[in-house]
Parts: structure tokens; sequence; C-alpha cells
């Protein structure tokens, strides 16, 4: 049977786009949809007007600290719309260029909301199209937690098209979204609390780094409050007001849910060709991006297996290359680097204390910034190494200070190729910079599996 398509990508965020791209280029007949925004989350309404975000928070801060330099500066107040109108035109000129790179390869484009009619047809408004395979990247959104009043707060989506920026800001979960998004609003100048269940911000992560983390957040001057979980919101009128497990309660122009996402599963159409859904509406997929149905394929955030866009990408990029370059791959999900923009920054590879195997060295040092011996701002710079106690090699690096993300961008070549503790010995570093620390850890801090092996204070 002769199809309309080769391929057809229901999602043009950053794995769809990736992969209708590339399948085109191969030769491939591709179509694909999108329903909303090209570019996706990330593009649109994540990873890049936050990071945009982060920097305008950063400015009023180096404003501050440039009086330590000699510097007479006075810090303005931060003009939110001219800010949010110049996002916008980033945005929207990042939105052209994905078009842009999908036509030139030859893929057809359609702006649209696409469903699944059929194992092998998509239905586009009135239109169907059939395909010889399919592939879902349809990404995920912010979830709601379901209490009373909750439809009084907002979610991520909402915080990058706020009229204003609020005075008071309620954020109620402490991972990356809370933590990056309570740094951005304190650093722009609103009364932060950050509201979350565990005793420390970004459950998962190194416990040194949390630790660090939170005392960071404090100096940023955000009120913390662990261990506690919200029961509802009530509306009053010239407030929000936020009530917690404790009994208290948190006034607020804003109250902001950053408590996890979900897959874009609903209303796909999935059932009509017998894909099979996880609890939570994730799609469950293969090493090779196949679902149970052989030839309808998922990826990106939708599988909720690594929600981060580098990942997307490159399933992306080893899909079309499977289908149609001849060169069938997969991507693994081992040492793959991350970062969250909080302020300050942190960033991490590889294995952390928590779940490193018995026998692990791990080096640790704290100290000051160069920058803040002259700001005074109270800031500490954390870098760690997790290195294996029979091999020597180093299995994970986690950082928490200005430029983690740039610096551990490095260090995760050097572990992926398998760099041991020696090597790190070897290498000469560039001084003075932070990054040169990595290199000259020369102290093992304690091991995991002794009496010592706890958080470093």
């Amino acid at each position: 049977m002769t199809h309309d398509f080769d391929l057809f990508v229901i999602g043009g965020g950053s794995a769809g786009v990736r992969l209708a791209r590339i399948a085109a280029g191969h030769g491939a007949r591709v179509g694909i949809a999108e329903n909303r925004f090209w570019g996706g989350t990330c593009v649109n309404i994540g990873c890049v007007p936050k990071k945009l975000m982060v920097m305008a928070a950063e400015y009023g801060l180096a404003a501050e600290d440039a009086t330590g330099f000699g510097w007479n500066m006075t810090k303005g107040a931060h003009d939110w719309s001219r800010f949010i109108a110049a996002k916008n035109a980033e945005i929207a000129r990042l939105n052209g260029a994905y078009t842009g790179l999908l036509e030139r390869a030859g893929a057809t484009i359609f702006n649209g909301t696409a469903t699944i009619h059929n194992a092998h047809t998509i239905e586009i408004g009135h239109h169907r199209h059939t395909a010889a395979r399919i592939a879902i990247a349809t990404g995920g959104h912010p979830i709601r937690p379901d209490i009373p009043g909750g439809e009084h707060a907002i979610v991520s989506d909402d915080a990058f098209y706020l009229p204003e920026r609020p005075n008071r800001v309620v954020m109620i979960g402490a991972g990356y979204i809370g933590v990056e998004f309570a740094g951005i609003f304190a650093g722009l100048g609103s009364k932060v609390d950050l509201v979350y269940r565990q005793p420390l911000p970004l459950r998962g992560f190194d416990p040194d780094l949390r630790a660090g983390l939170s005392e960071a957040l404090t100096n940023h001057g955000i009120t913390l409050h662990p261990g506690q979980c919200p029961l509802k919101i009530e509306d009053l009128g010239h407030a929000k007001r936020l009530h917690m497990t404790n009994g208290h309660h948190i006034d607020a122009d804003c109250i902001f849910f950053a408590t996890g996402r979900a897959p874009n599963t609903a209303g796909l159409g999935l059932e009509h060709a017998g894909v099979t859904l996880a609890p939570g509406g994730a799609i469950p997929i293969d090493e090779a991006f196949r679902t149970n149905i052989p030839h309808i394929f998922a990826l990106g955030d939708v599988t909720d297996r690594l929600n981060l866009t580098p990942v997307a990408t490159a399933e992306g990029h080893a899909l079309a290359d499977t289908l149609f370059g001849a060169n069938p791959r997969g991507v693994s999900l081992t040492n793959i680097p991350s970062a969250v923009f909080s302020i300050p920054p942190l960033a991490t590879i590889g294995v952390h204390e928590d779940e490193a195997p018995p026998g692990t060295k791990i080096f640790v040092t704290r100290f000051t910034p160069m920058r803040h011996s002259l700001s005074r701002r109270p800031r500490k710079t954390l870098m760690k190494l997790l290195v294996d106690g029979e091999t020597d090699k180093v299995i994970g690096a986690h950082m928490l200070g200005e430029d983690a993300a740039e610096i551990i961008q490095g260090i995760a070549i050097a572990i992926i190729a398998g760099a041991t503790k020696a090597d790190f010995d070897h290498t000469i570093g560039i001084h003075p910079t932070a990054a040169e620390e990595f290199v000259t850890l020369r102290t093992e801090t304690r091991r995991v599996g002794t009496a010592d092996a706890k958080a470093a204070e």
C-alpha cells in the first residue's frame, strides 16, 4: 500500500523537529504537525526564555556586586514589560528558524492538532493523511495539584506571560523548575517563599549539592519552608493565601505550582492504533524507540524517561538515522550531564553519593569565588568528584557555583571517555579559575560505606 508519507511526526518540539528534519534530509517523505508553537516547550515556555529570565535577574545582582570593585552604581528598577517584549521577540525569531529548517529540509508542515485515526492514518482538522510510520513527540505539560483553590495558582507555562512582576511569590515545589523560578523572582526584586515536601530542595540530586543550594537560596533572600505540603488556596481579592500542613499560611500576589510534569498523551487517539500507555500517561518504548506497535514510535518527554532537551534532540536524530539513514543506533541514557539554572547554578554528571557503590572515594572542596572576595556577597562554590575505589575512574562530578554548567560540560567529556583521577591530577589547571579546582583536588574527603561517609558540612 502506498502512503502519503514515509513518516508522520506529531509534535514540533526538540525531538519532533530534529527527527523530521534529519529524516527528510535522508530523502524520506515527512509530514510534521504542531498545534501550538514550533520549537515546543524548550524554545517557547521552557529552557530558552527561562535562561533569559535568569540572565535578567543576574544583571541586577551584578550591579550590586560592582560597588565592591570601585564602581559607583545605583541599581535601578527592572522594567518587566520591556523585558517580556524583548523576550517575546527573540522567541518569535526562533519559531521562524525552526519552521525554516523544516522547510529547507523538505518536510511538509501542518499547523494544527494531529490525532491518530487508525494505525496508519493521521487526522488534522477535517483532513486525513496516511503514513508508513508514525512518531509521537508531543512532550509534556505542568501538573496542577488537585487541591481546593488550585485554580488560583499559576504554572510554569503562565509565568512567561505575566503582565507584571508579582511583588510576593510563593513557589510550591523545589525541583529544578521551582528553584529556578524562585531565584529569578528573588533576583528581580520579589519576596519569595519556597514550599516543598522534602527536607532539602532538588530530590534526586547529590546530597552535598542539595545542602549547598539550600544555603544559597537562603542567602539569596528566599524564605524556605521544608517539609510542607499545600492544603488549599484562597483568593482574598487583594492577595492569594496558601494554607500549609503545619497550620500556617502565606499571603502572596502569585502562587506558583512547580510540582512536576506529565506526558501529553490525552486526546491523541492512541487507543485507535492500539498503543499501550504506562500509568501516568507515558508511552513505553524499547531501545529503538518503538512502542508496542512496531511502526509507531515515541521519543522525547512523552516517554517520561530523561526529560532533557538535548536527550530529546539526540533521540530524534538517532531515530531518523535508524529508519532512513542506514545507521541504526540508540541513545544511551547513562552519564547524561544536566544543569539547574538556579542562582547560583549547579550542574552534574554521573552518579551522586547516595547511589555510589561502597568504597567510592569522595573529593569535595568549598570556597568563596574570587568575584565575591570583593563583592562580599555571601556565596560559596562547591565542587565534588566521585572516584571508583578499584579502577580509579571518575564516575561522578558535581558543582554548585557560577559557570557550573559551562564547566561540567567539559568534565562530562572526560568522564564519558573513561578518565581516571590520575588523569585529572596530571592535568595542568588554568589559573586563576574555578575550573582548576577539579584538577587540584588531592585530599580524599571520605569514602562511601565508611563511618565518616556523610555529606560535607
